[in-house]
C-alpha cells in the first residue's frame, strides 16, 4: 500500500511484492462490493441478493478472504519495517510513520468518512438536507472506517519501535524458513488461540471507536511478528517451490471443508454466529480451518510471485505507486457508483457482476488523478 510496506529502495528480487500489493488491494474493493450485495459482514450501504445460488459464492469470496487477505498485508508492512527502522534510526522513523500513516488516518475520519456517511444518508435513506445540516448532527468524527488497518499498523509499529529500544529481541542465530509441517502447525496453533479469543470477542465484535475486529488480531499480530522474522531471516527466497506445491493441495482439500459447515449447521440446526465464537467447538473447528487455509493462501501466493511476477513495466508501476491512496479512497467509489444504480430493478447479484470491475477501474483511475496533486503525492 503506503511507502509504508513499499518495496523502493529494497532488492530489484522483491519487485513481485508489487504485484501481490495490488492483488490484495483489488481483494479489497471486491470484498467490500461483494458485501454489498450479498455477503456477510458490514459496510456503509447494503442491497443484498436473496439468490441463494448467489449468496453462497459470495460467502465464500468473503470468507476466503478474511482467511488471509488483511494478514498478508501487515506480513509485507513488517517485512519492510525493520529496514527502514534501521537506515532512518527511531526519531525519523516515528515521525515518518505518523506522517504517512496518521495524516490518512486523520483525513479519512474527519473529511472522507462524513462525505460517504451523508451520500448514504441522502440518497439511500432519502433524507434530502445539505451536508452542513448533516454536519450540525453528527456524532461519529472518529471513525477509521476501512482506516482500522492503518491505525493497527501505526500501533505495531510504534510496539516495534519500544522493543527495539527497550527490550533484546534475543539471538542473531538464523533461523531456516519454515517448510509445510511447520506453517500448518503454526496456522493450528494460531487458530487454537484466535478460537480463545473468540470466546470473549467473537468475529463481528468491534473495539470503537477504532474498528478493531478483535476477533480476527491473533492472526495480524502473529504475522506481523512473522514478517519481522521473515525479513532477518530472507525466508521469502528460501520458500521452496515442493513448500507451495503441497500447500496447493492443502487449500484444495480445505475448500471442500465449505459444504461440511453447511452440513454441520443443517444437521445440529446450529446458529450461524456458532462459527463466529463463543465457546462451541464449531467456532474452534472454523478458527482452526481459516488459519490453515489463510496462511496456506499466503505461503501458495509469495512461492508463484516469486518465480512468476518478478517482472515490473510502466503499468504495474503506476498501479502499485497509486495502491493506497486506492484503498484510501475505494469507499468513496464503491458507495458512490452503487447508489448512482441502488433504483435499477435487477438482482443485486447482476449488480455486482456488472459493477465489480468498473468499481476497480474507477478506483485505480481516481487513485492515479489524485496522485498528481502535490500535497497529495509528498504525503502518499
Amino acid at each position: 500500500m503506503s511507502s509504508a510496506i513499499s518495496t523502493s529502495g529494497s532488492s530489484k528480487k522483491l519487485v513481485y511484492i508489487d504485484t501481490i500489493r495490488i492483488i490484495l488491494t483489488v481483494l479489497v474493493i471486491l470484498h467490500h462490493t461483494v458485501i454489498t450485495y450479498g455477503g456477510s459482514g458490514g459496510w456503509y450501504w447494503v442491497q443484498k441478493t436473496s439468490c441463494f445460488a448467489a449468496l453462497v459464492p459470495m460467502t465464500m469470496f468473503v470468507s476466503i478472504n478474511q482467511s488471509f487477505f488483511m494478514g498478508f498485508f501487515f506480513l509485507l508492512a513488517a517485512y519492510f519495517t525493520e529496514s527502514s527502522y534501521l537506515k532512518k534510526g527511531a526519531f525519523k522513523f516515528i515521525t515518518d510513520r505518523l506522517v504517512r500513516l496518521g495524516i490518512p488516518l486523520v483525513f479519512y475520519s474527519f473529511v472522507l468518512s462524513p462525505i460517504v456517511s451523508y451520500l448514504v444518508y441522502y440518497f439511500a435513506k432519502g433524507h434530502h438536507i445539505t451536508f452542513l445540516q448533516y454536519l450540525s448532527g453528527y456524532d461519529s468524527w472518529i471513525d477509521f472506517g476501512v482506516m482500522w488497518f492503518v491505525a493497527a499498523l501505526l500501533v505495531f509499529t510504534m510496539m516495534y519501535v519500544f522493543v527495539q529500544k527497550f527490550i533484546k529481541t534475543g539471538s542473531k542465530k538464523a533461523i531456516p524458513a519454515p517448510g509445510t509441517f511447520q506453517i500448518l502447525a503454526f496456522a493450528v496453533v494460531t487458530g487454537v488461540i484466535s478460537f480463545m479469543v473468540r470466546i470473549v470477542f467473537p468475529v463481528g465484535w468491534v473495539l470503537e471507536p477504532v474498528g478493531f475486529q478483535l476477533g480476527h488480531f491473533t492472526q495480524y499480530i502473529s504475522l506481523f511478528i512473522i514478517g519481522i522474522l521473515a525479513a532477518r531471516n530472507n525466508w521469502l527466497d528460501q520458500l521452496t517451490a515442493q513448500t507451495g506445491r503441497r500447500l496447493k493441495i492443502a487449500i484444495v482439500v480445505f475448500l471442500f471443508f465449505f459444504p461440511v459447515f453447511f452440513l454441520i449447521r443443517a444437521k445440529l440446526d446450529m446458529p450461524v454466529s456458532w462459527y463466529s465464537g463463543g465457546f462451541h467447538w464449531q467456532s474452534l473447528l472454523y478458527a482452526v480451518w481459516e488459519q490453515c487455509i489463510g496462511l496456506s493462501i499466503i505461503t501458495v501466493f509469495l512461492v508463484k510471485a516469486r518465480k512468476s511476477w518478478n517482472q515490473t513495466s510502466a503499468l504495474r508501476t503506476q498501479l502499485s505507486r497509486s495502491n493506497f491512496v486506492v484503498y484510501i479512497f475505494h469507499p468513496l467509489v464503491i458507495v458512490g457508483l452503487t447508489l448512482m444504480i441502488r433504483n435499477w430493478q435487477i438482482d443485486p447479484a447482476f449488480k455486482f457482476i456488472i459493477m465489480a470491475p468498473i468499481i476497480v477501474i474507477a478506483s485505480y483511475i481516481l487513485g492515479a488523478l489524485l496522485l498528481r496533486i502535490p500535497g497529495i503525492k509528498k504525503i502518499l
